[in-house]
């Protein structure tokens, strides 16, 4: 069912809308918007695990109905759900996808007749694929927007911050753990940490491979590489796992994560945090855990009647990664453990707050 001022206000006459639109403002929670997230990570993999937490904490806040539905890294059981999904008698009036695997062509073709507005989240489709399918609001017409994150700004954080570590005029050899080969946040951060290494003309990247983002397949790879390399000193790593799967064969080697190997992490996790302010992991950058909550506030908006396209346009980048401090990473441990994380998404909405021009979108009020 498609919200219900998107069906009523082409067809009713300007000087009604005024009262159409605080008709839809005080409708009955049985009105809420449905939002349906097709989550590509397992249920107890800890990011998706916190970005679906967070999604809730805002959808309680706003009044929307969500339920999201876990993919466990596989294309075909995502595939299969879509259809699951497309044969439900009440479609959602709103679908969230991510374009893991590049699979965003084939949700659009399976919905482009369906009353669902499909918004892409966390990875939109590629300059490639929208050339053959077309932009948002283009040949797919229910497909009304974006949000995203800048993963190239996270990659050359990463970098950044590990060269930073301990300036040396010496020739330096560093490993890279990138995420899974077909996921276009993977691709992104491998392009920011090329871009700091294009800066760099002493740092030797030996190798770059595919953790696909997971610790045990890291690991395993950590323990050949890091034989084959002894001279490598700096690893950059696309999540906190496959960190985490690094940090473990470096132990079972006889390096000193800290001192003689220096790791990066990024991501949000309990066990990531820790492990930052025990010098273990020495480069931290996180924020992106957020934005699945940013895109409800979006989609709130868009239900009442407030397209998010005049506030920003139909594609928007939300500015969320940043690299922290010891400190930092122990606010957000404390404000992530507490029911709701403390937010009042409402704050953030057009809707509720007509003075805004533009959505800021920020981690910052979970490190006050």
């Amino acid at each position: 069912m498609l919200p219900f001022y998107n069906f009523v206000a082409p067809i009713m006459p300007r000087f009604c809308l005024p009262l159409l639109l605080l008709l839809v403002n005080w409708m009955p929670c049985g009105w809420a918007s449905s939002v349906v997230f097709l989550n590509p990570g397992h249920a107890d993999e800890p990011f998706w695990r916190t970005y679906s937490q967070f999604m809730q904490a805002a959808a309680t806040d706003l009044g929307l109905q969500l339920e999201v539905v876990y993919a466990g890294r596989n294309k075909q059981r995502m595939l299969q759900q879509a259809h699951e999904l497309r044969t439900r008698t009440r479609q959602p009036d709103y679908l969230l996808f991510t374009n893991e695997e590049y699979v965003g062509p084939e949700l659009l073709r399976l919905f482009a007749d369906s009353p669902s507005r499909l918004f892409a989240l966390h990875s939109t489709l590629t300059a490639d694929q929208q050339a053959r399918t077309g932009a948002s609001r283009e040949k797919h017409a229910n497909w009304i927007g974006s949000l995203v994150v800048n993963d190239q700004q996270a990659g050359a954080l990463m970098a950044e911050g590990l060269l930073a570590l301990h300036a040396t005029q010496a020739p330096i050899e560093m490993l890279a753990f990138s995420g899974a080969r077909n996921t276009p946040s993977a691709t992104l951060r491998e392009a920011g940490l090329q871009a700091v290494l294009q800066t760099h003309p002493k740092v030797q990247l030996r190798q770059l491979v595919y953790g696909e983002w997971n610790r045990q397949r890291a690991y395993e790879q950590a323990l050949s590489l890091l034989q084959r390399y002894p001279q490598v000193s700096h690893v950059w790593s696309a999540n906190d796992e496959m960190a985490f799967g690094v940090l473990q064969a470096a132990r079972e080697l006889g390096r000193q994560p800290g001192r003689d190997l220096h790791l990066t992490g990024l991501n949000n996790s309990t066990a990531l945090f820790q492990a930052y302010r025990a010098g273990d992991i020495e480069v931290l950058v996180t924020g992106h855990f957020t934005l699945g909550a940013w895109a409800l506030v979006m989609l709130h908006d868009h239900a009442k009647g407030l397209d998010f396209a005049d506030y920003g346009g139909k594609d928007q980048v939300a500015k969320l990664f940043r690299q922290v401090s010891a400190a930092q990473s122990l606010r957000l441990e404390q404000r992530l453990s507490q029911p709701g994380q403390g937010i009042d998404f409402r704050r953030y909405s057009r809707q509720a707050n007509p003075r805004l021009r533009a959505y800021r979108f920020s981690i910052d009020a979970l490190l006050r």
